[in-house]
């Protein structure tokens, strides 16, 4: 489909949206009323619109002044991006706790507000367990977009010549989220230029993607061991939280009891899908207000940061098999070009999952904070850098972009959600494209080391902060 009528649709149904939304009070003035306010709190289930606010006006909308080459000269060689899947339905576990919460609201919640009315008398619960974290109708279009975009950013790399040549690979973890994420990126390419008369093929590769399934040290002393989210745990427990839970028990006129912690995730999950899938300020918003979403979100940052981010030396290191794979694809695309030769895989689109991308941004040192998010310090923690509803909504994406500025001066960018990001340890370089050299001194060690099968065999030692 031709760019032009994308962009009309898309503002056509915005329009039509826009009309017919009743007005909630959990709108601030000024906004979207279709939004909730809470929206920006959304974490790993918050739509990638919010991370990149531009594109609620025009989805395929690209801002090319953020890429600033030092030079004239430079020109782009070669893009890994390593990609999340798009939008996705709730999985089994989830939707089993969101339908305990709905049928509690609808058997025991009291009160005249018109948003319990309208959950009692006309939501229904249509999440089904076969959905079980399957791709959603607006992950499609999320993955549909992001490919128009990227090649309206870098048109010399995506590009149908390097598509039909056979110049741009597909990777794809091997869940059908990711899978079906990668056909709707190529489906993106091959709209836009209408290409009728060719299939491209995409590999399923699920020692890079979900790498954390296959590294024993991690699946033992994190993923399947209780007490590596154990600051969750005691957050879940402690005041912030049971503030959260008394807050909507009072709202629903239930006693404190009932709302368990499990229940008040369940409830942010409902706002949260039903904005997420089907773009709808649904009555169960109504359920938090923003310092509510604000411990939600914390609660799930706990999570990440022990589970995939820094508590966990392992938990990176998990990673070591991404990271040397992507080194190794800008090294022979650096060094085919110095040969004069064209680079073979002028982009690599690789589709995983949050758990994917995390474990490696972590490995390269972004979103480092100098204090460590515990259960006692929320209140400390409000200008924290590690925030997954800004790293990692639907569809969030890690891109590195090899430039050759002329006289072997190559470049790196890298950037996070098409915006450009710093390579820690680099900053005082001044650059948001520093030379490639020096990007692999800065990991000199882990390109030295970091070898996936020594870090993930199962020590005796227990994790270790």
């Amino acid at each position: 489909m031709p760019t032009g009528v994308w962009k009309i649709t898309v503002v056509h149904f915005t329009t039509i949206i826009g009309i017919f939304c009743s007005i909630r009070n959990d709108v601030n003035p000024g906004d979207n009323l279709n939004i909730p306010a809470i929206a920006k709190y959304f974490t790993t289930k918050g739509r990638y619109e919010e991370v990149n606010p531009h594109l609620i006006d025009d989805i395929l909308a690209v801002n090319t002044s953020i890429l600033q080459p030092p030079s004239t000269q430079c020109r782009e060689i070669h893009l890994t991006a390593i990609i999340r899947h798009g939008t996705r339905y709730p999985t089994v576990k989830n939707i089993k706790k969101m339908r305990k919460f709905y049928e509690l609201v609808k058997s025991s919640a009291a009160g005249e507000a018109s948003w319990l009315r309208e959950i009692q008398t006309q939501w229904k619960m249509w999440y089904t367990e076969d959905m079980d974290g399957r791709l959603a109708q607006k992950g499609v279009e999320d993955h549909k977009h992001l490919a128009i975009r990227l090649s309206k950013l870098f048109p010399t790399m995506i590009s149908e010549e390097n598509l039909r040549g056979g110049f741009i690979q597909f990777i794809t973890s091997s869940k059908h989220r990711c899978v079906n994420s990668t056909l709707s990126f190529k489906a993106g390419l091959t709209e836009l230029w209408a290409i009728t008369d060719k299939e491209f093929d995409h590999a399923v590769n699920d020692a890079l993607m979900r790498f954390f399934d296959q590294c024993t040290r991690f699946v033992q002393e994190v993923d399947n061991n209780p007490s590596a989210l154990s600051e969750m745990d005691k957050f879940k427990q402690g005041p912030e939280m049971r503030r959260v839970q008394e807050k909507i028990a009072d709202r629903l006129r239930v006693q404190y009891s009932l709302i368990t912690d499990e229940m008040a995730e369940a409830a942010f999950y409902l706002c949260a899908y039903e904005f997420a899938i089907k773009t709808v300020n649904s009555p169960w918003c109504q359920l938090f207000d923003v310092v509510d979403a604000q411990v939600m979100e914390y609660a799930n940052d706990l999570k990440q940061f022990w589970k995939r981010g820094y508590g966990y030396d392992i938990n990176s290191k998990s990673s070591c098999i991404l990271f040397h794979d992507v080194f190794s694809r800008l090294d022979k695309a650096a060094s085919e070009n110095k040969s004069g030769q064209k680079v073979s895989e002028t982009v690599t689109v690789q589709i995983g999952h949050a758990e994917t991308i995390l474990p490696l941004l972590t490995l390269l040192g972004f979103f480092k904070d100098s204090n460590v998010p515990t259960s006692t310090n929320y209140a400390t923690q409000t200008q924290r850098s590690f925030r997954t509803s800004r790293m990692l909504p639907y569809a969030a994406n890690f891109l590195l972009v090899l430039y050759d500025c002329g006289g072997g001066d190559l470049r790196l960018q890298p950037l996070l959600n098409e915006k450009p990001v710093t390579f820690p340890g680099l900053i005082d370089r001044g650059s948001y494209m520093p030379l490639y050299e020096d990007v692999k001194e800065n990991y000199r060690e882990l390109l030295q080391g970091c070898d996936f099968e020594t870090e993930c065999q199962l020590f005796k030692h227990p994790a270790e902060v």
